[in-house]
């Protein structure tokens, strides 16, 4: 049989140290310092050295800010198979929900203009009024992280605006519109350069499993070849060397011999797929009574288990015990219901040569 099990190397990202389990630490540690850097930035909002005209309304923002992140962060992304078969290899992605992704909208049109409604006209360029420009800006580099690039040029887009609303475009750009964008810009090329490292590896992966499967085919090959060596040298080896003997001089019985053991190692060569012991003995026999055996394997068995291809063998064993035509001839076929063909031909009473023997060895289920 050939070999068809092969050692399947243990898969990149599913398991073991550098899998599941590490990729749930990374996510971890990153969600945590996803919620010290925006808390510290939420801290900012409430530091000021001026009151704001609207202090609980500033209170009210930075609370919104805070829960806003944290959903972000925290809340179940749903799984999202990819389309391509080489990257599904390291797992469906995580996307976060569309709701979220709506509520980190609302929050960046919201939070920056509360801050500077909450601030009186001459604080308005200050800490604790500007702060919600950085605030957005980590807000659209989290929604960008969780998969949702539209959503987080949205939110820098429409805190940009804002600013440019309340303290100018100038004054917009140098106290942190730039920087919101630069943040996502990033957290954007990060992801790409992410997706593309693990698109990378499952292709190593999918190589490094190609090429175990094609060493140990080779190897099983190998196996083979060396088999079926041995058996020719058993059967045609003894028939050679006493040919070599007597300087080819063959009387008819040894020339008999000659031709079962050509016949017997041409099966060997050509139908390897098809025999057994069993099958071994029927052919023998039916040459031993004179009769001329074909047998050619043409892979229709290939796909067969071992223990169908031996009920298989079995039952082509005893249609050549039974057979009793001059010539046989034993083929595999690739038809979705007959695995084995044998045929059988005689010479007829008018001298022509018909058929008298046709057994399909049907496949099992």
């Amino acid at each position: 049989m050939t070999a068809r099990a092969v050692h399947r190397p243990r898969s990149v990202g599913r398991g073991g140290d550098g899998g599941v389990g590490g990729r749930s630490g990374f996510r971890v540690a990153l969600s945590l310092l996803a919620v010290a850097f925006t808390t510290y930035l939420a801290v900012g909002g409430l530091v000021w050295t001026t009151e704001p005209e609207h202090p609980i309304v500033q209170i009210g923002t930075v609370i919104l800010y805070v829960l806003t992140t944290w959903v972000c962060i925290f809340w179940n992304a749903r799984s999202e198979d990819p389309a391509d078969p080489v990257r599904s290899r390291l797992g469906p992605r995580r996307i976060m929900p569309a709701w979220a992704a709506v509520l980190a909208l609302a929050a960046a049109a919201t939070v920056p203009n509360a801050s500077w409604y909450a601030a009186d006209a001459s604080g308005r360029l200050e800490g604790y009024a500007t702060w919600s420009l950085g605030a957005i800006g980590a807000l659209g580099a989290i929604v960008m992280v969780r998969r949702r690039p539209v959503a987080a040029w949205a939110c820098v887009f429409l805190a940009a605006v804002s600013a440019a609303a309340w303290i100018g475009p100038l004054d917009a750009l140098a106290l942190g519109a730039v920087g919101a964008a630069l943040w996502v810009g990033v957290a954007q090329l990060i992801s790409w350069l992410m997706d593309r490292a693990a698109r990378d590896t499952a292709q190593l992966t999918e190589a490094q499993r190609e090429a175990s499967e094609w060493l140990a085919s080779q190897e099983g090959m190998r196996r083979e070849r060396r088999t079926q060596v041995q058996r020719a040298l058993a059967v045609a080896g003894p028939v050679l060397a006493h040919t070599i003997a007597v300087g080819g001089h063959l009387d008819a019985r040894e020339r008999e011999l000659a031709r079962v053991a050509e016949a017997t190692l041409r099966d060997e060569l050509r139908g390897a797929a098809l025999l057994d012991d069993d099958v071994r003995a029927a052919l023998a026999a039916a040459r031993s009574r004179g009769a001329t055996v074909s047998v050619l394997d043409e892979g229709g068995l290939d796909e067969v288990d071992a223990d169908a291809r031996a009920e298989l063998r079995a039952e082509l064993a005893a249609v050549l015990d039974s057979a009793r035509s001059e010539r046989l001839y034993v083929r595999t076929s690739t038809h979705a219901d007959v695995a084995v063909t044998v045929v059988g031909r005689s010479e007829g009473e008018d001298g022509e040569e018909e058929v008298d023997l046709w057994h399909e060895v049907r496949r099992r289920p």
